[in-house]
């Protein structure tokens, strides 16, 4: 009897064991699958990973639909946490390890702005105008909390397939401003959201709102020192104690679990993990990276890229699978016309809040780093591209809203379930419809002559700004007097460049021979 009950046991067990393997084993099928459709399709511009990702989802989802009658569109269930803790980390990682430095930090100000400020202004109108909106449409039940988080979620961008158009060499500072600006916008989102979930909703005031004003600049200071600390650390590590010399695979695997740890301490200290990755991975690519063995050096940037490409695919991919999610649309009690005015609604209000910070802010921008002869650094039709880059919701925006309205991917309330399909159906529409059309916007309204000219007068401005002279202590006093006051006048005159020349300067001369790394002069990054 008792070797029955462990034959059972067994049994019991091994079909648990098989029925955990079975989805794992079919959805890294379907994700193989993206990959060779993806290198099809690699010459069509039209399509990008995320859009092929994401139909080959909805593909899946259907068949799984049919198989099971109806049941399930799902091979995996979703888990936010799981998202947060082992798909976002390489994307931002790698986001920060793969960026050319020099057109990042030269156009840091401005990208600080789209993607700090920007992101404030924009909530604050998708909040107040679904506040104002949605009950006049019939969709009531959501408290004060729920409208600013979905500020949040909708402020979230997803720019894949504006960068997979822009070329990072022919338009340098569309690109570093696309780029950077993605990165930063999700970073401050997620800080944002999390600052939201603390504040007393019951009691929203002007002290209510500085106070998540000063916890997002406490989150956001403390989580970029943390990953300047972490990449610190690592470039002086392997400076110091030369693994290379011994085992190529030994500095890789620490700087794959520095990495990693810095993003677990960031959120083990309720920081931004996101922003903690990014600037560790800005350091190493900057710092760490030189002090590696020439063959750890490709492997790094291939091992960072593609662990980054699996996670954005797997993303993808189960968003055309939830798209097909019968459950939370049985739940949802909305009618058709009532939830086609949501999915409009949100869309005139994400195309409204992103201009309203875009051109404006694009406006400043312009007037700190404005030439000696006066000149815009970008034109109008340069902001309508930056515009159009931010229009595109994705991975983020999808995992905020599991966060806000679900259970580890599951809800049974009809309002929360509405708010899923919703930020879904605004995820596919953006990413299908705005996709397809980036490449002939930014074709008709990006000729390669006009960019080819931008980018030679930005060069030789920056050369210009080089040439500014350092205070020394083997001078006079009235030698660095005089020259203090042309420093101050040019800074006045050009801030942003005048303060990254300093900061190469003071890189050249101080952080390098410590950390590693060439000399400016030297460095092609």
């Amino acid at each position: 009897m008792a070797g029955n009950e462990g034959v059972y046991e067994f049994a019991k067990n091994l079909a648990h064991e098989h029925a955990q393997v079975i989805p794992v084993s079919v959805f890294v099928a379907v994700l193989c699958l993206c990959f060779v459709v993806g290198h099809l399709l690699e010459e069509n511009r039209w399509v990008n990973e995320s859009i092929t990702a994401i139909c080959i989802g909805c593909i899946a989802g259907t068949i799984i639909l049919l198989v099971s009658k109806g049941k399930s569109s799902h091979i995996l269930r979703f888990n936010e946490e799981l998202f947060f803790i082992y798909l976002l980390p390489p994307i931002i990682f790698n986001a920060g390890f793969q960026v050319k430095k020099k057109q990042f930090f030269r156009n840091f100000l401005t990208i600080l702005m789209f993607g700090v400020i920007g992101v404030f202004i924009s909530t604050s109108i998708i909040a107040v105008g679904s506040w104002l909106l949605f009950p006049k449409l019939g969709f009531v039940g959501l408290n004060a909390r729920d409208y600013l988080a979905l500020g949040t979620i909708f402020s979230s961008t997803d720019t894949v397939c504006t960068l997979q158009v822009l070329h990072q060499d022919e338009t340098p500072l569309l690109y570093s401003l696309v780029f950077g600006e993605g990165v930063v916008n999700d970073a401050t989102s997620v800080v944002l959201f999390n600052a939201i979930q603390k504040i007393d909703v019951t009691r929203i005031s002007g002290a209510n709102g500085l106070r998540v004003v000063g916890d997002f600049l406490y989150l956001f200071f403390t989580s970029t020192a943390l990953g300047i600390a972490f990449g610190l650390l690592a470039a002086y590590a392997l400076k110091t104690l030369c693994f290379g010399r011994h085992s190529s695979i030994r500095e890789i695997s620490l700087m794959v679990l520095l990495a990693y740890l810095s993003y677990m301490v960031a959120e083990l200290l309720d920081l931004s993990g996101i922003l903690t990755v990014f600037f560790c991975g800005i350091l190493m690519s900057h710092y760490a990276w030189h002090n590696v063995s020439e063959s750890s050096r490709i492997t790094t940037r291939h091992v960072f890229a593609m662990m980054s490409f699996i996670a954005e695919t797997f993303i993808f991919l189960y968003v055309g699978m939830d798209a097909l999610d019968i459950e939370k649309w049985k739940i949802t009690t909305l009618s058709l016309g009532d939830s086609l005015g949501i999915y409009s609604t949100l869309l005139v209000l994400i195309l409204l809040g992103r201009a309203a910070f875009v051109f404006p802010l694009s406006a400043i921008s312009n007037y700190l780093n404005r030439r000696a002869t006066g000149s815009s650094s970008l034109s109008f039709k340069h902001q309508v591209i930056i515009w159009w880059a931010g229009l595109i919701r994705g991975a983020v925006s999808i995992a905020l809203a599991f966060k806000q309205f679900t259970y580890s991917g599951v809800t049974w309330d009809p309002v929360n379930a509405t708010m899923i399909t919703n930020t879904i159906i605004v995820v596919l529409f953006s990413t299908l419809v705005f996709g397809f059309l980036t490449k002939p916007l930014i074709n008709y309204l990006l000729p390669h002559a006009a960019t080819s000219t931008l980018n030679r007068k930005e060069s030789k401005d920056i050369s210009e700004d080089m040439n500014l002279p350092l205070l020394s202590f083997d001078e006079s006093a009235e030698t660095n007097i005089s020259r203090a006051k042309d420093n101050l006048s040019m800074l006045m005159e050009r801030p942003v460049y005048t303060i990254h020349s300093y900061w190469r300067r003071f890189d050249d001369a101080y952080m390098r021979p410590i950390f590693g790394g060439p000399l400016a002069n030297q460095s092609t990054a």
